[in-house]
């Protein structure tokens, strides 16, 4: 059924749910929660998505649309050289987490794996596909960037140091919850320095 038929916009329902999982975590949200959020009544999401769990496997999809897409596209397809592309979706990480939302909500796919991951088989496999397409876009960059002389050669291999570069990210996520744009920046010239930085000292990756 297309959303003409449905009667509503579905984009803009499943923007609605999953800011409202994002904000109050899958347990948290009630049925009414949802109903409040995107404006429908329980008959309408229910005969779409079948389920509270069915709709947060859709908002699951939706922000990997969202926000995983673009990331991935910001490594690939980004101006200028790989450092510089890595740098960027490092600090695209510390605008989001600093621009002043009051949940400091930090990250659906973090707050889906300390949630549910290892107790959900689909919502494991979610949390490991996307960490798995970013490792792997890192990977991508991090060789590209040995090639184009942004960052040095390293007896690690460009996987390994990708996810060095992923488990920085997703700290910074969760240290976004507590810590502020200048805390985080100065994380970010730890983790990839400035690159008139990384020719006097030794760079992270």
């Amino acid at each position: 059924m297309s959303p003409r038929q449905r009667g509503f916009d579905l984009e803009k329902a499943l923007d609605a749910a999953m800011d409202t999982f994002w904000e109050k975590g899958y347990a948290a949200t009630s049925a009414q929660d949802l109903v409040d959020s995107t404006g429908l009544g329980r008959g309408s999401l229910y005969n779409t998505f079948d389920s509270k769990y069915g709709l947060f496997q859709a908002a699951l999809k939706r922000y990997d649309t969202e926000w995983t897409t673009r990331l991935v596209t910001l490594l690939e397809e980004g101006e200028g050289p790989a450092r510089d592309r890595i740098r960027t979706v490092l600090m695209s990480v510390v605008e989001e987490e600093t621009s002043g939302h009051p949940q400091h909500r930090g990250c659906l796919v973090v707050n889906s794996a300390l949630e549910l991951a290892g107790r959900d088989a689909r919502v494991t496999q979610y949390v490991r596909d996307t960490f798995g397409r970013i490792a792997e876009a890192l990977a991508v960059c991090v060789g590209q960037g040995v090639r184009d002389g942004s960052l040095p050669e390293s007896a690690e291999t460009p996987r390994d140091r990708a996810l060095y570069l992923l488990n920085s990210m997703y700290g910074l996520r969760v240290l976004g919850k507590v810590s502020d744009r200048r805390e985080l920046a100065a994380l970010v010239d730890r983790i990839l320095p400035p690159e008139a930085s990384a020719r006097r000292e030794s760079p992270a990756v």
